[in-house]
């Protein structure tokens, strides 16, 4: 028991003691010696020892997570360990695995994507680099306002696409057809306009569509800026309560 205490405080983030930053630090690399291979199209002897000791590293945290399920669950200790496989982080573990298998043996042809399976290594970073498993909690703690900032935000696109595909009836005098030929090409135009990416390739060129396309922009400023100050303001509460219980963790021991 005393063993897999020491395991989980070593494994899990949240404690931030010596070795578990060092803990940490190895998984990262880990992670980055995992995904490099993936940003070249050639492959060399290196990558594939790069592949194997990525590997090894993650089997071996994905069964110190599975032996250790129980410490952070409400669950009794055979339905934490039952579980644990089916959870979301287990499984983006369990794929950015199966690579090693196809890296092992070609014959397992069942992991033939191996490819694209060892780019959900990148989500793993997620566990092991604070600031992100930060925001991640945030995310999760203000979802139900961020899920209704994002429905304003489709229903604003739907109508904006609506109004322009309606209003804007010129023809494109390159291809013989209206500039907005179908309500997805409109919906598309809105959305870039929204989130004011502006791609340039889809544009109204009538005075109406105009005046709707800089109404629409200056009203997708407002929203795009709330999720921001959504995200913002809840990182900086989630870092002070963590410090907060930091302090009072340490003077208390």
């Amino acid at each position: 028991m005393q063993l897999r205490e020491n395991i989980y405080r070593i494994i899990e983030p949240r404690n931030a003691n010596k070795y578990s930053r060092a803990y940490d630090f190895v998984m990262l690399i880990a992670i980055a010696i995992g995904i490099l291979p993936l940003m070249f199209r050639h492959q060399i002897k290196l990558f594939w020892y790069f592949d194997l000791i990525s590997g090894i590293c993650f089997i071996v945290d994905y069964l110190l997570r599975w032996v250790t399920a129980d410490m952070d669950s409400r669950r009794n200790k055979w339905a934490a360990f039952a579980i644990y496989p089916f959870t979301p982080m287990a499984i983006i573990d369990l794929l950015s695995i199966l690579p090693v298998f196809n890296l092992l043996s070609p014959t397992f042809k069942v992991v033939r994507v191996s490819r694209l399976l060892k780019i959900l290594r990148i989500f793993k970073v997620i566990r092991y680099f604070e600031p992100l498993e930060i925001i991640m909690s945030v995310v999760r703690k203000q979802s139900k306002i961020l899920c209704t900032v994002l429905s304003l935000a489709i229903f604003y696109i739907f109508i904006t696409a609506l109004i322009m595909f309606n209003a804007e009836e010129d023809i494109n005098p390159e291809t013989g057809k209206y500039l907005f030929d179908s309500f997805f090409d409109a919906f598309y135009w809105a959305a870039c306009t929204l989130t004011t990416v502006g791609y340039g390739d889809l544009y109204p060129i009538s005075q109406t569509g105009r005046v709707i396309s800089i109404i629409s922009a200056l009203v997708g400023i407002a929203i795009i800026a709330l999720p921001s100050g959504i995200i913002t303001a809840g990182y900086m509460d989630e870092l002070k309560n963590r410090k907060e219980k930091t302090a009072k963790k340490n003077g208390t021991t």
